[in-house]
């Protein structure tokens, strides 16, 4: 009997992947977040209009790079637990409480996991949070932050063109241009470009497709 597993081409074989692109800025009031919408199987784009952009809780989203499994199973078990201490409190979770939530699970199983992650929200507390937990677990608040594997396209054009105290739109502005230029060189990164904006009214989700995806060269 002929095993079909093996007769299966490798790359119809391989592991969802979100090789990606995802960002994070705070401003004043919240912050923005962005990314890619391409998921790949080996070779072979599986999903090109993917959201990684995943609530936790009301006012706290997490951008997924890394396996797709992999990082919408750590989002739902953090979303499990923040729940319960939603119910405990009887108030919104802190973003950095989400974040050590998410840094424990991807530290504490660093050898099983293929996750890279930026937590972002606002509380009350501190409000508009970035935090990066990148490959292997560790956790850092930083005032704005790039993942996956298109954001080494990038780090020219961040650096030279982030600011502090900018503005929503200045921020969305900022996020959408640094995912279409990654977009544009990384063969992992790519479909539409969804953004969102946290603030303490709420969630304000926006999607770039065709001519909105900002251009940055003409077509030859």
């Amino acid at each position: 009997m002929m095993n079909t597993l093996s007769s299966t081409p490798e790359w119809l074989r391989a592991e969802h992947e979100t090789g990606t692109t995802i960002m994070a800025v705070e401003y004043s009031d919240g912050v923005v977040i962005g990314a890619d919408s391409r998921t790949t199987t080996g070779a072979y784009i599986a999903n090109r209009v993917t959201d990684k952009l995943t609530k936790v809780t009301d006012l706290i989203y997490c951008c997924r790079s890394g396996s797709a499994a992999d990082t919408q199973a750590v989002a739902d078990i953090v979303n499990y637990h923040l729940n319960f201490h939603k119910m405990d409190t009887g108030e919104e979770p802190k973003v950095k409480t989400a974040a050590n939530i998410f840094r424990e699970l991807c530290y504490n199983n660093r050898d099983n996991l293929s996750a890279g992650i930026i937590v972002a929200g606002w509380d009350k507390s501190e409000g508009g949070q970035v935090f990066g937990i990148p490959l292997g677990g560790m956790l850092t608040r930083m005032p704005f932050t790039t993942g996956g594997s298109g954001s080494t396209y990038i780090y020219g054009y961040v650096d030279s063109n982030f600011k502090t105290g900018m503005s929503k739109e200045e921020c969305l502005k900022f996020v959408a241009n640094g995912l279409s230029l990654a977009m544009s060189r990384d063969g992992s990164s790519g479909g539409v470009v969804r953004l969102a904006s946290i603030n303490k009214d709420g969630v304000e989700r926006f999607v770039l497709t065709g001519d909105q995806i900002p251009k940055f060269y003409e077509d030859f």
